[in-house]
């Protein structure tokens, strides 16, 4: 049976997958013999790992009574306390940034950066197509089509070679999306834009502490955008924020998502003189988020340590291919994916070998699918709005451009991820997760087989 993905659903699938793990790792363990150690648990053998893996998001007690503080005081709403300004100063030395705004969520940093970058109703934004659906949505709400650039398989982001042939006289930005945590090919992006005069908003939605060519993801184009959702790096339930180094743009930004007040240089001859929503953080989550910096930083310096491992010792197995990351970057990994080659296993499909994986106690899915393909871009052009706004041969010109996008098809159909808290786990326990892939590549003949 084929078995379909998602992101939040493979979080959710490896988190109950964890707690079964944990509690057959209470139980007496059997002996095991050399043979059973090297047959895949699939086929009858002894999992690679029978022990948990990391739960998430992680919540300490120690946090607690400044929350508390928070919540007795009344002052919860932004206007009202002092600890969302407190929170995106810090996130912005974090980051190198010069200001950082604090929003609602990751899709509301979007749509506030956009609408400052002027996307307006009719434009084009040329983004990736391989990345969570709130980045297609963001740029729909501000009534521009999301056109897609293709991904290179290699990298799973953007590719640079494809994004000149999707401009035309109606594009207004580009926008990278550092999926994964993995750092975008910034500087031919960045060059492009410059040659045409497009904006750059950076989805660094899974990107916190990414490096590119020694700065941070979120600081390299005009705007960065980030996600504080429950599954991310740095966790409040929901949260974002809009960072960069210009005190115009920000103070623009500042002024939309606070229903059009003025603020700081952005100001009218009345308070409200320009469009605006309510995008605002809450007084509570601020604090969370800032109570979880210096793990975030320990974290991640470990996500990197065991990534790093883990791509040396996976694309030594024939038919795993680690990802290919830009010059003097640095990952932070919020899934640690792999290209999967089924001719190198016999056969073995992606979702069979991800079955394989599991059965060892190994938890992973497929990542992102052609999403464009689901019927979201389909409704948002046949709506009346879209109809308006673009021609009908634009419009079938775009559908149709879909087509085109064979290396995202190859990447959707190939990638194999594992969620991040699996990164947080001990250096053994790569070596388990190598162990697992090592056996089923061995005996993926017989597991296909098996399979049927």
């Amino acid at each position: 049976m084929k078995h379909t993905f998602t992101r939040r659903g493979f979080i959710r699938s490896a988190a109950a997958g964890s707690a079964a793990l944990t509690w057959l790792s209470a139980q007496k363990a059997p002996m095991v013999y050399a043979a059973e150690a090297d047959k895949p648990a699939v086929l009858g053998g002894t999992p690679a790992h029978a022990g948990g893996w990391p739960g998430w998001p992680i919540w300490r007690e120690a946090w607690e009574p400044a929350v508390l503080e928070v919540l007795r005081s009344g002052r919860w709403f932004r206007g009202a306390g002092e600890h969302v300004e407190e929170f995106e100063q810090a996130y912005a030395r974090l980051l190198g940034a010069k200001r950082c705004l604090a929003t609602a969520s990751g899709t509301t940093s979007l749509m506030v950066a956009l609408h400052v970058m002027g996307v307006d109703a009719g434009d084009e934004v040329i983004t990736s197509p391989f990345t969570f659906i709130a980045t297609y949505n963001a740029i729909l709400n501000m009534k521009a089509l999301p056109v897609l650039a293709d991904t290179d398989p290699a990298t799973l982001t953007m590719d640079p070679a494809s994004i000149e042939s999707r401009i035309t006289e109606r594009t207004r930005a580009i926008m990278p999306v550092h999926i994964y945590g993995l750092p975008c090919d910034m500087d031919p992006i960045n060059a492009i834009a410059r040659k045409h005069k497009l904006a750059v908003v950076e989805d660094a939605c899974q990107a916190w502490l990414a490096e590119y060519k020694g700065r941070k993801c979120g600081v390299l184009g005009d705007l960065g955008c980030f996600s504080f959702q429950n599954s991310k790096h740095l966790p409040a339930g929901e949260g974002g924020a809009v960072t960069g180094n210009s005190d115009d743009l920000l103070d623009r930004c500042q002024a939309y998502h606070n229903c059009g007040r003025a603020y700081g240089g952005f100001k009218g001859s009345t308070p409200y003189f320009t469009r605006g929503g309510n995008y605002r953080m809450q007084q509570f989550q601020a604090v969370i988020l800032m109570q979880q910096f210096d793990k975030l930083v320990k974290e991640t310096e470990h996500r990197g340590e065991n990534g790093d491992y883990l791509s040396a010792q996976l694309k030594q197995i024939p038919g795993i291919e680690p990802v290919r990351l830009p010059e003097n970057s640095y990952p932070v990994w919020h899934l640690y994916p792999f290209r999967y080659d089924a001719r190198q296993f016999n056969g073995l499909t992606r979702d069979q070998f991800v079955r394989a994986m599991g059965a060892e106690g190994i938890p992973c899915g497929g990542g992102y699918h052609e999403q464009y393909f689901d019927g979201l871009l389909d409704e948002a052009i046949a709506s009346r709005g879209f109809q308006r706004l673009f021609s009908a041969e634009r419009l079938k010109a775009y559908r149709d451009s879909f087509q085109e996008l064979k290396g995202n098809r190859q990447v959707c159909a190939t990638t194999v991820g594992m969620f991040q808290s699996v990164l947080l786990a001990e250096r053994a326990d790569m070596d388990r997760i190598v162990e697992a892939a090592r056996k089923i590549q061995v005996h993926s003949a017989a597991i296909k087989k098996s399979m049927g």
